[in-house]
């Protein structure tokens, strides 16, 4: 480690171009992507060939790297298609080659070695690694990088950076900062195929635990025998379908200083299936808390907020502190008083520009540049206006539309998002 200043590498989701495009946007050191399939997130879209040297190409343009996702737990069956992804990364230029590859499976491992044998290997969190001895397996497998189990706390994250840095000088260590949770072991689920016959360790989930549910008796009534009169989970006949199974998503924007003081290299931000917004907001956020950090200007209340305006899903802090998540999770609930509205396509002329309509937009309200580093700089009424493609003036848009946004406002730049709050874009009549 160099006399600077430790800095963790901020690794953020890019499901498709546009999230792409908007992660290095807001902020990113890294981005990981993957193709239309064995990625745990089939769902994404993903990269052909083509559209991944595009990618790694804009990516290298404002120097950030680009790991490509190969975490799916292949069938006999499915190793073909394993070796046909890994013919493709390898033929591909030296120069313009992806900068690691993401896998969890040991065959796809042991393949990777052959077909690529200077490529670096990452093992994803569903390898489910917690201590010292399972990161030198995956050294010696070839890996540089393990990003750890979901399920540590950070005494177990302290012990084992120490036994690494011991054990496996050199070896990275990665972990999740943000984003969704799942019910089982490092996110290794069966719920998904038990109900809709697509594998969540194939790329295929479906997300049941996020379904709504229903109880077909008087109520649902869940307590722990240990723990009597303390109802765990219930759902009352009357009330609407109910997310009860589904956990809050992960947020440890507050423990950053304790990630850098303990050498945790990488950070990585949940969501190849968000959307761009949500992959803009969080780059947001937990870009700017690093570089404040790195300042002597940490601000978690700042941060907290701003995550709290904008989402939607309530977070807490996972397993990240000793204890049970039931009793001692830091617990943040999310109001989604902000809506984005627009996101900013390209430039069309001066002053104007191609809008992608996101939400219900009332052009009489003020609205906000969602700028890097937790600029909000507001919009009134008259500093900017909506148009359609013949240059008809709009007071109201909806999600789906192209519009013209006129505005002169500096800082606007193709994949800046604009948001308003939503109480201002809800109480107009349609």
């Amino acid at each position: 480690m160099s006399s600077s200043p430790f800095r963790p590498e901020l690794l953020a989701p890019a499901g498709n171009l546009v999230k792409l495009k908007v992660a290095l946007r807001y902020g990113a050191d890294a981005v990981y992507l993957g193709g239309s399939a064995l990625n745990l997130r089939a769902g994404a879209g993903g990269f052909d060939r083509d559209a991944l040297r595009h990618a790694v190409a804009l990516a290298r343009s404002v120097n950030v790297r680009v790991y490509y996702c190969l975490n799916a737990f292949p069938l006999e069956t499915d190793l073909d298609a394993v070796r046909e992804v890994l013919t493709m990364l390898g033929e591909f230029p030296q120069d313009t080659r992806v900068d690691g590859l993401i896998a969890a499976d040991p065959g796809v491992f042991s393949l990777a070695r052959k077909f690529l044998p200077d490529m670096p290997l990452h093992v994803s969190t569903q390898a489910n690694t917690g201590n010292s001895a399972a990161v030198e397996f995956w050294r010696d497998l070839g890996a540089r990088r393990v990003n750890l189990a979901r399920e540590l706390t950070l005494k177990d994250i302290r012990g084992l950076r120490r036994a690494v840095s011991e054990r496996a000088p050199g070896m990275e260590l990665e972990m999740f900062v943000h984003g969704a949770m799942c019910l089982a072991l490092s996110g290794r689920c069966s719920l998904s195929v038990h109900l809709n016959a697509r594998s969540a360790n194939k790329g295929g989930c479906t997300q049941p635990c996020r379904f709504a549910y229903k109880p077909r008796a008087l109520a649902l009534t869940v307590e722990e025998q240990l723990r009597p009169g303390d109802v765990l989970w219930e759902v009352l006949e009357g009330e609407d379908f109910t997310a009860f199974f589904s956990p809050r998503d992960l947020c440890l924007v507050k423990y950053l200083p304790w990630l850098q003081r303990n050498g945790v290299d990488a950070l990585k931000i949940e969501g190849r299936m968000r959307s761009a917004a949500y992959v803009a907001l969080t780059c947001d956020v937990y870009r700017t808390a690093l570089d404040e950090l790195g300042r002597g200007k940490f601000r978690p209340d700042r941060y907290l907020r701003e995550l709290g305006t904008a989402l939607h899903r309530p977070m807490d802090s996972g397993f990240f502190l000793p204890g049970a998540p039931a009793v001692r999770a830091k617990r943040w609930e999310c109001g989604g008083d902000m809506t984005m509205v627009g996101h900013l396509l390209r430039q069309d002329g001066p002053g104007r520009w191609t809008a992608q309509v996101l939400d219900r937009w009332e052009a009489t309200g003020s609205v906000e540049l969602v700028l890097p580093g937790l600029r909000r700089p507001m919009l009134r009424p008259g500093e900017y206006g909506l148009e359609n493609e013949r240059g008809e003036t709009m007071r109201l848009v909806h999600p789906g539309q192209r519009v013209v946004l006129r505005c002169e406002h500096p800082e606007c730049s193709p994949d800046i998002f604009l948001r308003q709050t939503q109480d201002l874009s809800r109480k107009q009549p349609r």
